[in-house]
C-alpha cells in the first residue's frame, strides 16, 4: 500500500522546525500485515514530547523513521492469527506493546514487558519485524510500534485496544499517551486516596492529565507547578486548588508552607532533572515523589539518601502510568464519557499533517497542551 507519512530522516534537528524541516511528507510503502497484526486506517494522532525528544536529539533512535506514538483509528485489516478485531472497529494504540507472557506481563505489569521494550529500542514492531519503507527502498523504523503520523499503520495487535465507538477519535487519540500516563501516575502509581494531597510538577498534556486523575480520584488538595501562567490558569480551572509558578527561587518554600510540610504525593511531569528535585522537596515526610517525565538519558539529580531513610521516603517511576491499557483505556474513556474526566479539554488544537513542523515549534515553545493532527 502506497500511503503519506511524516518521515524522521535524522536527528538531532535545529530549530525551528517549521524552517528546518526535520520531518518530511513522503510516500512510503505500507507493507500487508504479518501474523498478529493489525492495519489501522490512522484518524488522529497527539503531537507529544516522546516525539519532540526523538526530534531534538535527547532520546536518539533509529532512522528513517516515522513518528508518531499516541494515535486513534478504525481497523481497516487483520492479518491472520487475528480473531478479537474486524474492520470498522475503533482502536487507540499503546506505545508499548505487552507480549502477555513474560515475568512482567504475568505480573500485571505490561508496561515493562521485556519483548515489548526490546521491540522499540530496535525501531520495530514485537514481530521484530518492520513494516515501512521509503520510496528509495529503504527500510524505514517504527517509533513504539506505533508510527501514527502516517495515513495508515501496520501494528501489533498487542499493542491495540478496542473502544467504543461512541466517543471522537480525536479524543480517543490522547488516551494512549496523555491520558493514560498521567491518570495512571495518580491512581496507579501512588495508588491516590480521597482527602490525600497531590502536586504535578510540569503541566504539559500529561501533567494536566494527571490533575484530572487527582479530581476524579478525590485528592483535597491539587497543587499545580509550571513555568507558564497561562497553563497554571488552565489547571485550575480544570480543578487544581493551588497554582505555584516554577519561576519562583522560593517556590518549594512556598508550597510546603501552603500545604504544611509538604504533600502525600508529588508527580513530576516535566521531564527534566531539576522539575524532578522540585517534587521531591515538596512531598511530605513518609511521602511519594514519582516520575513520569522522560528527561534526558544524560540527565542527573542530587538527593540526600539520609532524608530517604529518615523520612520514610518513597520515590517511584511510572512508566505509561503503570497501566495495563486493555484494562485501563476502557476505564478512562467511561469516567471521560461520563464527565469525570475531561480530557477534550486538553486539545488544545487541530491540523494537518503538512503542518507537522510548525506543530512541533508551538509544541516546544510552550504553546500547546495537546495539538492533534487528523486526516
Amino acid at each position: 500500500m502506497q500511503m503519506k507519512a511524516a518521515v524522521l530522516r535524522s536527528s538531532p534537528v535545529a530549530r525551528p522546525y517549521a524552517q528546518t524541516r526535520p520531518l518530511t511528507i513522503e510516500t512510503v510503502t505500507l507493507d500487508a500485515p504479518g501474523h498478529d497484526e493489525v492495519v489501522v486506517k490512522i484518524a488522529a494522532a497527539g503531537v507529544c514530547h516522546s516525539d519532540l525528544s526523538v526530534i531534538n536529539g535527547d532520546r536518539l533512535r533509529q532512522t528513517p523513521m516515522v513518528l508518531g506514538h499516541e494515535a486513534a483509528g478504525v481497523v481497516e485489516e487483520v492479518g491472520p492469527g487475528v480473531t478479537d478485531l474486524r474492520p470498522g472497529d475503533h482502536v487507540v494504540m499503546s506505545f508499548i506493546p505487552s507480549c502477555g507472557v513474560c515475568l512482567p506481563c504475568l505480573d500485571g505489569k505490561a508496561q515493562l514487558c521485556g519483548p515489548g521494550q526490546a521491540a522499540n529500542g530496535a525501531g520495530r514492531l514485537l514481530s521484530g519485524a518492520t513494516r515501512l519503507r521509503c520510496d528509495d527502498g529503504t527500510e524505514t523504523y517504527h517509533l513504539c510500534g506505533v508510527s501514527g503520523f502516517a495515513e495508515y499503520a501496520v501494528i501489533s495487535r498487542r499493542s491495540i485496544v478496542k473502544i467504543t465507538p461512541d466517543i471522537s477519535l480525536v479524543d480517543a487519540a490522547l488516551f494512549g499517551c496523555a491520558v493514560m500516563t498521567g491518570v495512571g501516575a495518580v491512581v496507579n502509581t501512588c495508588g491516590v486516596r480521597p482527602g490525600q494531597s497531590v502536586a504535578v510538577v510540569g503541566l504539559g498534556g500529561v501533567g494536566l492529565s494527571a490533575i484530572l486523575g487527582a479530581v476524579a480520584a478525590g485528592a483535597d488538595r491539587i497543587v499545580a507547578v509550571d513555568l507558564s501562567q497561562a497553563k497554571l490558569d488552565l489547571a485550575v480551572s480544570l480543578g487544581a486548588t493551588d497554582a505555584f509558578l516554577a519561576t519562583d527561587p522560593e517556590v518549594a518554600e512556598a508550597i510546603r508552607a501552603a500545604t504544611g510540610g509538604g504533600v502525600d504525593h508529588a508527580l513530576e511531569m516535566a521531564g527534566s532533572a531539576p522539575a524532578f528535585e522540585l517534587a521531591y522537596k515538596i512531598t511530605r515526610r513518609g511521602g511519594t515523589t514519582a516520575s513520569a517525565g522522560l528527561a534526558n538519558p544524560n540527565a542527573r539529580i542530587s538527593l540526600s539518601p539520609v532524608h530517604i531513610v529518615a523520612d520514610e521516603r518513597v520515590i517511584k517511576g511510572s512508566y505509561q502510568g503503570s497501566c495495563v491499557p486493555p484494562r485501563d483505556i476502557p476505564r478512562f474513556i467511561s469516567l471521560f464519557q461520563r464527565g469525570k474526566l475531561p480530557v477534550n479539554r486538553l486539545l488544545s488544537s487541530t491540523g494537518p499533517l503538512e503542518e507537522i513542523n510548525e506543530a512541533f515549534d508551538r509544541l516546544d515553545r510552550g504553546e500547546v497542551v495537546r495539538h492533534v493532527i487528523t486526516y
